[in-house]
């Protein structure tokens, strides 16, 4: 269960996706002068080397980030991506931020910041990355535990990002039950999922689930590079978003057509659906 490292996919194109919905529900969220609360359940280290020789040994980022680098085209979402991902390096590639180095840039004064890890080594990589500001609290628990002793928060404005490494197959519903007890409690967060898409079925069950569960105003947001395949790993990723600003499908018709373009073999196509109304 610990074995998960991100640092060898790092960069790729689910990092793509999940990072582009992140950013863009960050920014929505500094638009009120009121602080809010990030949680974020599955953190990993926060910071990638891309030279090092976890990202050089499957060079994931190659067909995602890299792809972007020199991005010239006219989706403001994917140059405000792009532009956030270049702030971290100097002229060339180098370095990849994970979601809590992408939250900590929307984080301000008066908000709080929540990042939970189990990997020791990653851990350790994350609190070194995290540390210096006293509204950024790393904990080395489990994090789908973790959010619920976090909602509802005292600032009464919170989004919230899962994304569990699917080693264990019962992380798909596992994530489902932890967001829906945590929307029982907090119903007015912003609620993130990020799936890979390794067996349809499993997607089509998460789907269903959260269908089912009785939350409102869900969207979902998929990005494949390929088709649907039994005899290979991860083809698509996607996020699915409960109370989702109200900017952010408007930026995803725009850019998914697009990332489908640049990153996609052939059979790559996108998804983008209103799983329940508001």
């Amino acid at each position: 269960m610990l074995s998960y490292r991100h640092s060898f996919h790092a960069g790729n194109p689910a990092d793509i996706i999940k990072h582009l919905v992140l950013a863009h529900v960050l920014e929505y969220m500094t638009r009120k002068e009121a602080g809010y609360d990030y949680i974020d359940t599955h953190s990993g280290a926060g910071l990638f080397e891309l030279n090092s020789a976890d990202a050089q040994k499957t060079q994931e980022y190659q067909q995602g980030i890299a792809k972007l680098w020199e991005y010239q085209g006219e989706s403001s979402a994917l140059v405000d991506y792009v532009n956030l991902i270049k702030s971290f390096n100097n002229e060339s590639l180098a370095f990849y931020p994970g979601s809590p180095k992408i939250a900590e840039r929307y984080l301000r004064r008066q908000d709080k910041g929540w990042f939970f890890e189990l990997h020791p080594k990653d851990l350790q990589l994350l609190e070194q990355n995290m540390q210096g500001k006293k509204s950024l609290r790393v904990r080395g628990e489990d994090g789908f535990k973790g959010l619920l002793g976090l909602v509802p928060p005292a600032s009464r404005r919170a989004c919230i990002l899962m994304d569990p490494p699917y080693e264990i197959k019962t992380d798909y519903q596992q994530a489902a039950l932890m967001i829906n007890k945590a929307y029982k409690r907090f119903s007015s967060g912003t609620y993130m999922i990020w799936y890979p898409v390794v067996d349809r079925q499993r997607i089509d069950l998460l789907e269903q689930t959260l269908i089912d569960s009785g939350m409102k105003n869900i969207q979902l947001f998929e990005l494949a590079t390929e088709q649907d395949t039994q005899l290979h790993g991860m083809t698509a990723s996607g996020m699915i978003v409960i109370n989702p600003p109200w900017t952010l499908k408007k930026a995803m018709d725009e850019v998914l057509p697009e990332l489908v373009e640049l990153l996609s073999q052939d059979s790559g196509f996108f998804r983008i659906q209103q799983l329940v109304d508001e």
